[in-house]
């Protein structure tokens, strides 16, 4: 299994950035790929961006590209969220998740509010 913590959220102002760190524990010995999805009031989860084990490839929803990037520190066990620009549409639970071949493991979410 894969446990997984995320951190960083916040409560901030429309324009700033913030920084998600995911730490994994666990059977970290596997490579996977990671990513971020985030829940808005109200709405389904929805799928914000990826990393493969070597972070040679990324993905991004086109609602966060240009202003989220992913990244990951293996040696860390732990994938990042930097979040700039944010708008207010943004704010949501954002949960990270872990792609075992075989399982999905995912995190309790961390809450980032953006004010206008």
């Amino acid at each position: 299994q894969v446990h997984l913590v995320e951190s960083g959220g916040g409560l901030v102002q429309a324009g700033d950035s913030l920084r998600l760190s995911c730490a994994a524990s666990g059977r970290t010995d596997r490579r996977y790929a990671m990513a971020w999805f985030r829940r808005a009031p109200g709405k389904d989860r929805e799928f914000v961006a990826s990393i493969t084990w070597s972070s040679g490839t990324t993905g991004y929803a086109d609602s966060v590209k240009g202003r989220f990037t992913i990244s990951r520190d293996n040696a860390k066990n732990t994938v990042y969220l930097q979040m700039n620009s944010l708008k207010p549409e943004d704010t949501a639970v954002y949960y990270c998740k872990a792609n075992v071949p075989g399982a999905d493991y995912w995190g309790q979410g961390t809450q980032v509010t953006v004010s206008s």
